[in-house]
């Protein structure tokens, strides 16, 4: 299942899932599991996307290295994600769910706040920081009055999709260097499988070789 990561100065796995069944339940509209200095802006608005759905908009200058926004929502399990939208329409590629750790998944489908209707582009003007199991959303350069927010879904997939599945992930955001998927460029299984390799490779690079195993022994015997 295709699962949403995103760019992020923390190497965490900030990721979203699929969302739930379409037309199953709509989000609820209380207030957040907890209060959040983040949990609303005077510096954005809701309103139709051309991208998809509802969009996120500027209504004030937002500077550059602006925390905006924190992904709010309940916080549950991997496990209880999968279960819960295990429902979902085959033909539905929405999401709500944001990956903040190994183990917290964020719904924004309860609970959540105006942070859930942030569109992918792919010349995003907006990044996720996750800090202490907590996801925020920064501008990462300077945003005009009017501009849609946005940032790079990155959604992970694997080399073994179903390429029907995976089409419903294409991008509709314009941008001149829009790549037409919310996908990340590389499957996440030969990312995996890279990232084992390149570890192994360092961990031979460190073992001693015969002559350093000489040389210490030469030390000892001193």
């Amino acid at each position: 299942m295709p699962k949403k990561s995103t760019s992020s100065k923390k190497s965490d796995s900030s990721t979203r899932t699929r969302a739930a069944k379409k037309g199953a339940r709509q989000a609820r509209k209380s207030a957040p599991a907890f209060k959040s200095k983040y949990a609303t802006s005077p510096l954005i608005e809701t309103r139709h996307s051309p991208i998809h759905g509802t969009g996120v908009y500027a209504v004030a200058p937002i500077k550059k290295g602006t925390r905006i926004l924190e992904y709010l929502g309940e916080r549950i399990s991997h496990a209880e994600a999968d279960r819960r939208y295990a429902l979902k329409d085959e033909d539905d590629g929405h999401t709500f769910l944001f990956i903040a750790s190994n183990r917290t998944v964020i719904d924004a489908g309860v609970n959540g706040n105006d942070a859930r209707f942030i569109n992918h582009r792919c010349d995003p003007n907006c990044e996720t920081v996750i800090e202490g199991g907590r996801v925020f959303i920064d501008a990462i350069r300077d945003i005009k009055p009017g501009e849609e927010l946005g940032y790079d879904y990155q959604l992970t997939w694997e080399s073994t999709d179903d390429p029907a599945d995976l089409a419903l992930y294409a991008c509709r955001c314009g941008a001149k260097n829009c790549r037409g998927t919310m996908l990340d460029k590389e499957p996440i299984d030969k990312q995996k499988a890279k990232s084992k390799k390149k570890k192994t490779k360092k961990s031979k690079s460190k073992q001693p070789t015969k002559k350093t195993k000489q040389a210490a022994k030469r030390k000892r015997g001193r």
